[in-house]
């Protein structure tokens, strides 16, 4: 999308907005992208560790003048009138000042669903970072929002909001979408020299993958063989499921399986390996959410933070003319994947921001529902009193697998896991057994209110409606 039509007929307006998470990885993109666009300024960051913060704002040259570390409500509101920036270390100071639309960053299910329901609250837009606030929160904001007149929406630059752009862009072309879904966050990248694979700092011997490098006649065969190949290397990031959770309640698109597929597949492999299981493919069910592993040789190009979609193809000249091209087609040509390979974080979110604040429109997904539902199921036999602690680079729970279960299938009582997180249980939990809301002695009652509210409001009406909805996203 252009930025420049983005604030068309806009008179030029400033797009002011509050940040929380202000000194992390993703906060950082924004606000270094920020410094280029004249017509989005950060009005008020919030991060824990105010030092940090100012030294991340250094680095990105803002001007020291402009940085105020804010105690009160009277600092904020002074420092907004001048011009300038407002730190603060307390989220109850973010409203103080004047700005359109929230980004919440933190990663903390409670502490962001508290700044977005205050933040809605006060008549402010809310683009949504947090994948673990929209995967228990996100129905009950966005009734929110909606009630208010107001924009909830993921946010551009993260795979949910790319992912959710790709689907509606080609549901806008009529494609005949069988499939969407994501790449792992890193990449395994084969040496065939070596006979090793390489994920992220883990390099692991794989030499048979020398002899997997193509499909050949059985694709689940190959795929079955390279799973093997690539067993010591961990697969199924809880972040994956997280995000595809956020991109099944705001597409329709549900999992095939509670586990997800996860094969190691070559970009140009997509059209072949997501098609039904009746064709040679890995999918059950058609109008699926999964997530693969992208392999590749050094020096290819990454997939790492891409997304995709597979459609069916219709005229055969149009798509063996996309094929000389270079798109990537099925074999037989009856399946086509289209990709984005990327995702640049807080360099793109700037898309979202100006979009709800200047045009009053989210990313993507405009009616999310209960399409799905991150849950967990216990690793090994958890007895009560076991603290299910949140932590780790992808915010896994400790003791609990993730999963991603359809929601028409949900059991009514089961617990989200980020509402399980940072909970004890208040009974032992067999080994495989889903946690439930009544497994947790203490969940925290703003995200179980909000987890009510939202599934209450934005439930699956009728298992009819879901069965149309999947009709239509499998056609």
């Amino acid at each position: 999308m252009n930025l420049h039509h983005l604030f068309a007929d806009s008179g030029d307006r400033t797009v002011r907005y509050a940040l929380t998470g202000a000194g992390g990885g993703f906060a950082r993109t924004l606000l270094a992208q920020s410094r280029r666009l004249p017509g989005l300024v950060p009005a008020v960051l919030c991060d824990r560790d105010l030092p940090r913060l100012r030294a991340v704002l250094g680095e990105l040259a803002y001007a020291d003048e402009l940085l105020t570390d804010c105690a009160d409500a009277a600092a904020v509101a002074e420092t907004a009138a001048r011009g300038g920036i407002a730190l603060v270390s307390d989220a109850a100071l973010l409203t103080a000042g004047p700005w359109d639309i929230l980004v919440e960053a933190t990663g903390s299910p409670a502490d962001g669903l508290a700044m977005a329901e205050r933040a809605l609250a006060e008549g402010r837009h809310v683009a949504m970072v947090s994948k673990e606030v929209d995967s228990v929160a996100g129905l009950h904001l966005a009734e929110l929002a909606a009630a208010r007149g107001l924009v909830y929406t993921t946010a551009d630059g993260d795979q949910p909001a790319n992912l959710i752009s790709l689907v509606t862009w080609a549901e806008l072309l009529g494609l005949d979408i069988v499939a969407i879904g994501k790449s792992t966050e890193y990449d395994l990248v084969y040496d065939p020299e070596a006979g090793t694979v390489t994920q992220l700092d883990t390099t692991v011997p794989a030499p048979e993958l020398s002899g997997l490098l193509g499909l050949g006649d059985d694709v689940r065969a190959t795929l079955d063989a390279r799973a093997a190949a690539v067993a010591a290397l961990p697969t199924g990031a809880t972040a994956d499921y997280c995000e595809m959770a956020v991109v099944a309640n705001n597409t329709g698109f549900r999992p095939d399986t509670e586990r997800l597929h996860y094969p190691v597949a070559r970009i140009a492999e997509l059209a072949d390996v997501y098609r039904p299981r009746a064709e040679g493919g890995v999918l059950a069910r058609t109008g699926a959410v999964d997530v693969f592993s992208a392999l590749r040789l050094p020096g290819e190009a990454s997939f790492a933070g891409g997304v995709f979609v597979v459609v069916r193809t219709d005229d055969p000249v149009t798509w063996e003319t996309l094929r000389e091209k270079g798109h990537v087609l099925s074999a037989d040509g009856r399946y086509a994947a289209v990709y984005l390979p990327y995702h640049l974080m807080g360099v793109e979110t700037p898309v979202s921001l100006l979009s709800a604040v200047l045009h009053h429109r989210p990313s993507g997904g405009t009616d999310p529902r209960s399409y799905a539902v991150l849950a967990g199921r216990a690793r090994t036999a958890l007895p009560a009193g076991t603290s299910l602690a949140m932590g780790g680079h992808h915010h896994d729970v400790t003791g609990v697998q993730a999963v991603l279960l359809r929601g028409e299938e949900a059991p009514e009582d089961v617990a989200p896991l980020y509402l399980a997180a940072h909970a004890t249980l208040a009974r032992p939990v067999a080994a495989g057994e889903l946690i439930r809301v009544a497994d947790l002695a203490d969940p925290d009652a703003g995200l179980l209110r909000a987890w009510r509210s939202g599934r209450a409001a934005r439930g699956s009406a009728t298992l009819a409606d879901d069965n149309a909805a999947e009709g239509n996203a499998a056609s």
